[in-house]
């Protein structure tokens, strides 16, 4: 089989592109292709993406939105990204899941048409052709079908999808010995697909060639001595068959993989090698030598063909050059650039801007230079975009024990390798602190009106309001504002135009010099009468008194004016005059919050008239209002007394609002606030639990803050603390800087090596990994792989100590462990010597390491007659997995004090024993090819038994534990599923087999599973009642598995019925289909699995079609916002 699954590695590598001594290294694992709760509740299951896939595998450029846009088209395995170039960089326009493993992606021009179409096959043989509809901003299907045929070998190298350059056809090569092709008529439309045998079995790249009369692919093909064409073919559209092409070549470059077409006047092909690169056309051959390389990527830079770049297998990107007078070709020359991240797919976009999409490492956004810079590279990277995949290992721990899970996990490979720690919700880096006690509000004001800069923060109290600004010592300290009543609490304060502050209090509205800092003039209160609520922006002051008067004022040079007054039937309860049309000055709306009727109405300015009254239901106040566009688009703000939100999208010309959503983000009342973050506006709701407000793909989202409680924020953007936040909470001011605005924080710990399993020890605050580290060998000819244990600090990630392990030895496993009758904690590492006359290896180590003085001393260890894949603490001994067996070791003494691990009993009976989970006395085992089976260890006996089987041929790929009885799998054709033990079945024969009872398609290769959460554990929460598994796969999606109540599963059973039959997917592609657990025995459709990313995508849904899901389930809208958004807090 050309593709190899490296265990170690986690992820697929044709054989073609591995050294020869890689490959050996390979060649044992050739076989790999590639939670605690009451037992009834974890056969029901939701399954749902923390992060998204972020490995690119495919990308084009074209004019896709637009026949003037350009575009970047991105798949990411599972989905699909539409940006748009622009001067600013890469605009983000679309981001959708498809219901489907990508397997091409193609643009193309049918005649007659001013923009591109784009075409998606599927690994699943479906396929679609996708349009753009720039008035709805939506994709639009033009064409779908299935090009399954009923036999036929599934092609080892992967499915091949090409268009030809007269969009007379496209060609399909799915199956050993067969080229589909759909053709495409004249109108664009597509006609049936049929079939045409080819005679070539082992083809690695098949492409279109240009400026043919009828459309003609050059094969590049293996024959059955190993050696290397190319043949060419025309396709004969009536007669449904291949003609006779125009050339042949025999006999090239052993390593040649890759074809590029090239288009005319030039015409002809490159074929790219591993050691040359040759050009031919039928008459011109012109040939040059490379440095061995595997050229893994290519992109065109020029229209005519005769520049590209090429990225090989170590992330060195080279030029290409095909030198020519006129039309005739004259030579080929090859330039090294510089190095990126390695690359699986090249796009040069414009300007000498080039998208690198990685599967291995970052993708990047990247700008070749006329000049080298001082390392002799021509290429700047502009912009990173972040990658976990593959995700080989990982683990889940509380760093800043805050009773929050961080994954940490082992991404990349190779010398993209890294550690990627991941956690939930948006961090505050504290910069200042002091001790207040009872903060009432915090605003902070520029020194003049168009400073850049925030100078002073006032601060009220229930009696008092206090001033303090950045001194020389870039220390807050109090200052005066001699025009400010500081005797009194402060209820809003506001930069006005003309260098003018604005201070409201319950008695008077103070104008302010702001250079100067004495008053200029007031506004008083009527006696008897105090202002409760005030809001203000640069030149309008609104104002609402006891008895529900509303005041408007606006601020001249000097001078307050009184506009208007209106007396309303109700006390108001807030008030916000935010400017959010391009007008940043002034405003011609009011949104007012009020009692008793519980509603927000839109009055307008100056007149006072109201145009708009939304009733919000319920019995809670609206405690703050506020306007705020988020990516152009103006909304209106509500936030309740008991820690609801509700959000409107806002007519600034009429003032109405529409698109009506409540979410639920706490329980005590909020106050909002607009804040900025890298040029975007996000608002922070501070409450029990602190919440920013922001908008991706113009969609609201909302993202944790991890603090406790947060009374008041206001931004801060001061010269010493630039982009800052004050925030006050119980007792305390804090300034402080926040993360990137993402549901998801990131952090990277570059390793340049490839970190394959990790574990964390609490004792000595560290983390060990097993690492494989790449060189080139003095002859520049073979790679070099050495491996380690290291041991990096849990807070810095610095590098303590390392462990080298002996030649051709690989860490396999590793944990953290302690032993019976021993206070110490260990790091036991499991090893394989990988030795290149070996199929599979026939020893190993287990490696005992004790941290003493911060340095890793080997304490005890033990050969082993396989690979060590797996280790397991079981009940104070230690469990692993070698090769075909399970063995189970205790740690004894020895007479002259040291210690060792003594074998006490095993279990044969496995193929290879790959993955193990223990609880209590059982056993899991996941087996290379046998699925699942359950052993129990009898302690009196001392022995391992097996108690239950899967007799299904499953090729797993990760187990877990859920409960006592029912245990989750994961195998390698990308599905999910759950088994029981039968321990009350009547007879041996049931209770001897597992049962299967859940079965789902995921669509990734899960590498690893692990118990825990995202999430900070809340005790009030029900998402704290719901055992959840955390799993890592190779694509870098972090999904969470969570054990629901078979009632709340049934409701959400329900809900998503009723989604698939209002969402429909990308292509028409069937949400059904992609689900149904998929092998090559049989397709099932998928059953106690929920799809979580279908049911939470209900809350991104526009009104009216929630409203025919409401009616279809007959539970009301805000009923099922609230029970989706519960299961949103889980991730």
């Amino acid at each position: 089989n050309p593709y190899v699954w490296i265990v170690r590695s986690g992820f697929w590598l044709p054989f073609t592109s591995l050294s020869a001594s890689a490959y050996f290294c390979c060649l044992p694992f050739r076989f790999r292709l590639a939670c605690c709760c009451n037992e009834p509740m974890s056969i029901w299951n939701y399954v749902v993406t923390a992060h998204k896939p972020t490995n690119v595998t495919h990308s084009c450029v074209g004019n896709f939105t637009g026949s003037q846009e350009l575009n970047l088209i991105i798949a990411k395995c599972t989905r699909i990204e539409i940006h748009l170039l622009t001067a600013q960089g890469l605009q983000p326009m679309l981001d959708v899941p498809i219901y489907g493993r990508i397997a091409t992606l193609e643009l193309f021009r049918p005649a007659g048409e001013t923009q591109d179409f784009l075409f998606i096959s599927t690994e699943r043989y479906k396929f679609c052709v996708l349009q753009w509809d720039a008035d709805t901003a939506e994709l639009v299907t033009r064409a779908m079908g299935d090009v399954s045929d009923r036999i036929g070998r599934p092609t080892d190298n992967g499915q091949i999808g090409i268009i030809d350059p007269d969009c007379r056809l496209i060609g399909l090569h799915l199956y050993d010995g067969l080229f589909k092709v759909i053709p495409i008529d004249n109108k664009g439309q597509l006609k049936e697909a049929f079939n045409i045998r080819l005679e070539e079995l082992q083809v690695l790249d098949i492409k279109f060639l240009y400026g043919c009369s009828k459309p003609t692919i050059a094969v590049l093909y293996q024959d059955n001595k190993d050696a290397r064409h190319v043949k060419t073919y025309e396709i004969l559209l009536k007669e449904k068959d291949f003609g006779e092409g125009p050339w042949a070549q025999n006999n090239l470059d052993n390593g040649a993989g890759l074809l590029i077409p090239v288009p005319m006047p030039l015409g002809g092909v490159i074929i790219i090698g591993e050691q040359t690169i040759v050009y031919y056309s039928g008459s011109v051959f012109k040939a040059i030598p490379i440095r061995p390389s595997i050229i893994k990527a290519y992109g065109r830079v020029d229209a005519d063909g005769s520049r590209y770049l090429l990225s090989d297998h170590t992330g060195m990107l080279h030029l290409l050059i095909i030198t020519h007078e006129k039309e005739r070709v004259t030579g080929l020359k090859v330039e090294r650039l510089g190095e990126t991240s390695a690359a699986s797919t090249l796009s040069y976009l414009d300007n000498a801007v080039v998208f690198v999409g990685s599967s291995y490492g970052d993708s990047q956004l990247i700008k070749l230079n006329l000049q080298p810079d001082n390392k002799g590279s021509y290429v700047e990277v502009l912009e990173s975009f972040v990658n976990l995949g593959p995700i080989v290992d990982l683990c889940v721990v509380d760093l800043e024990r805050q009773g929050q899970g961080q994954v940490v996990t082992c991404s990349g490979a190779f010398k993209d390798g890294s550690l990627r720690i991941v956690r939930n919700g948006i961090g505050i880096n504290e910069q200042a602190s002091a001790e207040l006690q009872g903060i009432k509000g915090m605003w902070s004001l520029r020194a003049a009106f168009l400073d850049t800069y925030d100078t002073f923060l006032v601060v009220s109290f229930i009696s008092e309001t206090r001033i303090l600004a950045m001194n020389s010592e870039d220390e807050l300290e109090e200052t005066e504002i001699d025009g400010f009543d500081s005797e009194a609490q402060t209820l809003f304060c506001q930069n006005a135009l003309f260098d003018q502050l604005v201070q409201v209090t319950a008695s008077s509205l103070r104008l302010v010099d702001a250079s100067s800092r004495r008053q200029l003039t007031d506004w008083t209160a009527p006696s008897g009468i105090s202002i409760n609520v005030a809001t203000a922006n640069a030149s309008q002051v609104l104002l609402a008194t006891g008895g529900g008067n509303l005041v408007y004022l606006e601020t001249g040079r000097g001078t307050l004016t009184e506009v208007k007054h209106a007396q309303l039937e109700y006390e108001i309860s807030c008030l916000d005059i935010n400017p959010v049309s391009d007008n940043q000055e002034r405003t011609n709306l009011a949104a007012v919050g009020m009692w008793t009727d519980i509603s927000v109405r839109i009055f307008s300015l100056p007149n006072l008239e109201i145009i708009t009254k939304e009733s919000l239901g319920g019995e809670i106040i609206p405690r703050s209002v506020l306007f705020c566009a988020f990516e152009g688009i103006p909304y209106l703000l509500c936030a309740l007394g008991d820690g609801h939100l509700f959000n409107f999208v806002l007519d600034v010309n009429s003032g109405h609002l529409s698109d009506r959503k409540k979410i639920s983000l706490g329980t005590q009342p909020i106050t909002l606030r607009t804040f900025r973050s890298k040029n975007a506006t996000h608002v922070f709701a501070a409450s029990d639990r602190p919440t920013v407000i922001y908008s991706s793909n113009r969609k609201l989202l909302y993202s944790n803050v991890n603090l406790k409680e947060v009374n008041h924020m206001c931004p801060f953007n001061s010269a010493s603390f630039p982009d800052s936040l004050a925030i006050g909470k119980e007792g305390e001011l804090t300034i402080g800087t926040i993360d990137d605005i993402q549901k998801l924080h990131i952090r990277t710990v570059p390793l340049n090596e490839h970190a394959r399993r990790i574990c964390h020890q609490e004792s000595s605050r560290a983390f060990a990994i097993c690492s494989a580290k790449y060189s080139q060998s003095l002859n520049n000819m073979e790679e070099m792989e050495t491996h380690y244990v290291r041991l990096l600090d849990d807070q810095t990630f610095e590098n303590i100590a390392s462990y080298q392990l002996d030649t051709y030895e690989n860490g396999c496993s590793i944990i953290s462990c302690s032993f019976t009758d021993d206070s110490n904690q260990y790091y036991c590492v499991g090893t394989a010597y990988a030795l290149p006359e070996e199929n599979e290896p026939s020893k190993g180590r287990i490696l005992v390491f004790l941290i003493e003085d911060g340095k890793l001393q080997l304490v005890a260890e033990k050969e082993t007659k396989g690979a060590v894949y797996n280790l397991n603490a079981f009940n104070g001994k230690l469990l692993a997995g070698i090769n075909q067996k399970i063995q189970l070791y205790k740690w004894t003494l020895r007479d002259d004090g040291t210690r060792e691990l003594q074998s006490e009993c095993g279990h044969h009976g496995h193929i290879l024993a790959l993955y193990v989970k223990s609880r209590g006395d059982f056993i899991v085992v996941g087996d290379l090819m046998k699925s699942i089976s359950l052993l129990i260890y009898k302690p009196e006996e001392g022995a391992i038994e097996e108690r239950a089987r899967d007799y299904n041929a499953n090729w797993m790929t990760a187990v877990e534990i859920l409960d006592d009885d029912i245990y989750l799998g994961a195998e390698n054709n990308f599905n999910l599923f759950t088994v029981r033990k039968n321990s009350d079945a009547a007879t041996d024969e049931e209770r001897s087999r597992l049962e299967v009872v859940g079965e789902y398609h995921l669509g990734e290769f899960v590498n690893c599973f692990r118990h825990g959460s995202l999430v900070m554990q809340l005790p009030d929460s029900e998402g704290s009642q719901i055992p959840a598994i955390i799993f890592g796969t190779v694509n870098g999606v972090i999904g969470v598995i969570a054990s629901l109540p078979q009632e709340h599963f049934h409701f959400f059973h329900k809900l998503q019925q009723n989604l698939v039959k209002v969402i429909k997917g990308v292509g028409g592609l069937s949400h059904e289909q992609w689900r149904s657990f998929s092998n090559e025995r049989k397709t099932v459709d998928a059953k106690n699995f929920l799809d979580g990313d279908l049911i939470e995508s209900f809350l991104d849904l526009n009104r009216n079609r929630m409203q025919e899901i409401s009616s279809a389930m007959d539970v009301t809208i805000e009923e099922l916002c609230k029970r989706v958004e519960e299961l949103t807090r889980l991730h």
